[in-house]
């Protein structure tokens, strides 16, 4: 058994199955991703304190696409399968892209499910994230990354009902620089440019029935998680920036969860360092001034 100060994961995922009494957190889990790619594993634990794990849950075949860079799976359960959104480099171009895997069960193995990326072909994108409209319809919000834009872009796009094949073209949100608090990214291949990092697309519904966006990007290069709201409550928005980020101490990428108690929760990942990385669950609390953190979940 481990804790969470024993996980070494980016970009944590947890789905909480209360027919089981089991949370399942998924995340970036090769010990160094920038590198090539092992597949992702699966921690589970029935009180979010101590877990079991890693367990393997995706493992690619000698013909997969890529085989390096494998980042940020999110798992959805639609109808009796179960659904990963996860990014990986192709071979082919050397471009990040997001793509679907599916399982008959949350332990996997998951298996491609679309034929390859979603994301268009020529872009760099990643961080894919499943979306239901009101009337049910699936989107996948991602982002454009930075790489390619110089000011990164959090993009919209339609996908069929079966969930294999993007249906139009990805709809501008919004670009990292709109949001106050983010500050220009300095990197040393991009020596003079002005860049704004999206990462890490999230929606969930507040307590008011607003639909917000946790999204992540960098505040004098520490990585920091920015929260911005829908004005319209449609995925297309238009979207308002918080003028504060939510998250500031060299963490993100975040998810919104629910303990089988009912309570709020946002997962992150921090420090931003590698090998450093472990998950952190942080209180939610909503009030006159919007969502803010209330201190670490420690578990009874």
């Amino acid at each position: 058994m481990k804790t969470l100060e024993d996980i070494q994961i980016r970009d944590p995922f947890v789905v909480p199955l209360e027919r089981e009494g089991r949370y399942y957190m998924y995340g970036s889990t090769d010990s160094n991703i920038w590198g090539k790619g092992t597949g992702f594993n699966v921690y589970v634990s029935e009180d979010l304190s101590t877990w079991d794990g890693p367990l393997p849950v995706f493992r690619p075949d000698e013909n997969f696409y890529s085989d390096t860079n494998f980042w940020a799976p999110e798992v959805y359960q639609v109808g009796e399968r179960w659904y990963m959104f996860a990014t990986f480099r192709r071979k082919d171009n050397d471009l990040l892209g997001t793509a679907v895997l599916v399982a008959e069960s949350p332990l996997g193995p998951f298996v491609p499910h679309s034929d390859g990326p979603v994301t268009p072909m020529e872009w760099s994108s990643l961080d894919g994230s499943l979306h239901l409209d009101s009337e049910g319809n699936p989107w996948m919000v991602f982002c454009h990354e930075w790489q390619q834009t110089g000011d990164g872009e959090v993009r919209a796009v339609r996908l069929s009902a079966d969930l294999k094949r993007a249906e139009g073209e990805p709809m501008l949100l919004f670009k990292a620089s709109e949001a106050p608090w983010t500050t220009p990214f300095l990197h040393k291949r991009y020596p003079g440019r002005n860049n704004y990092v999206t990462d890490g697309p999230y929606l969930f519904h507040g307590e008011d029935g607003v639909l917000n966006m946790l999204w992540a990007s960098f505040i004098d290069n520490r990585y920091a998680l920015g929260l911005a709201r829908s004005r319209s409550g449609d995925v297309l928005g238009p979207w308002e920036q918080a003028p504060d980020p939510l998250y500031r101490d060299d963490g993100g990428h975040g998810m919104v969860f629910r303990t089988f108690g009912g309570e709020r929760l946002l997962a992150v990942h921090a420090p931003n360092q590698t090998p450093d990385e472990r998950p952190i669950f942080l209180r939610l609390e909503e009030a006159d001034v919007g969502i803010r953190t209330n201190g670490r979940y420690a578990p009874e």
